[in-house]
């Protein structure tokens, strides 16, 4: 997870998954020259087309990238980079600030390197909608993806000013002791993936099924605020325990906590 910079226009000083809005770049996407997993990621989101449904995968990987430092690619063997050694590892930190500035695009990189971008490791795991508290509003998919072997994640000190490996219950944990910053449906989503024990098993229930859209409903009454939360018990299955899920956060005056918490 990364840490939202604390003058960020969004959720600032939260804890998320690494992520952002889709380029103007990223939509000029649908070449089959620099990039795999075309139809997978047109299956992944029915309905909107191929070249914007692969627009959502290429933002994910190039967020991905800009934020943490992994890149899904892979090259002729299909290996997926090697950014370990000290060469790469130089070479691919200025890449990560020329793509930040706009002063490259992603796929002008991945073609220099001889890469090709891997949309079918992405896995979609939710699909979030913010409700109507402001004017900024988001319509945002959740991926889930393998850290390939030779990658060690890193946070790009802009937009990001911390990161960690967690488990998803050690993150719901800090969050609940008050050390860290949840956005609801990030803790929510937290919740459904604490349920399993391996990456395997995650994969596993994710294939196949349709994600449905959520958006919670912001509620107020007698001064104070609460965001319910759409989750349907029926919703898991295919092997994942039964524990319970938050479904209702209530404004605290800086976070958005479950209710009876805080």
């Amino acid at each position: 997870m990364v840490r939202r910079h604390d003058r960020a226009a969004f959720m600032a000083g939260a804890h998320v998954f690494p992520g952002g809005a889709v380029d103007a770049a990223d939509r000029d996407a649908a070449d089959a020259r620099w990039c795999d997993g075309m139809d997978h990621a047109a299956v992944q989101i029915p309905g909107l087309g191929q070249d914007a449904a692969l627009a959502l995968h290429v933002a994910a990987v190039r967020e991905l990238f800009e934020e943490a430092g992994v890149l899904l690619a892979r090259d002729a063997s299909g290996t997926f980079a090697r950014l370990d050694d000290e060469s790469s590892h130089e070479r691919f930190k200025q890449y990560r600030q020329d793509i930040h500035s706009s002063a490259r695009t992603l796929r002008d990189m991945l073609e220099r390197e001889q890469l090709r971008l891997a949309a079918d490791a992405l896995v979609v795991c939710a699909h979030w909608v913010t409700p109507p508290l402001d004017t900024r509003r988001f319509d945002t998919r959740f991926f889930v993806a393998r850290l390939p072997i030779d990658q060690q994640p890193a946070h790009d000190e802009h937009e990001t000013t911390e990161s960690q490996w967690t488990s998803a219950a050690g993150a719901i944990a800090a969050a609940g002791r008050g050390e860290i910053i949840l956005p609801p449906p990030t803790w929510v989503t937290l919740g459904e993936l604490e349920r399993f024990r391996t990456v395997d098993a995650i994969f596993a229930w994710l294939c196949g099924r349709e994600i449905p859209r959520r958006e919670p409903k912001l509620v107020e009454h007698d001064g104070s605020r609460a965001l319910v939360m759409p989750v349907n018990p029926a919703y898991f299955g295919n092997g994942a325990d039964s524990g319970p899920i938050e479904t209702r956060f209530v404004w605290t005056g800086d976070r958005w906590l479950p209710q009876g918490m805080g």
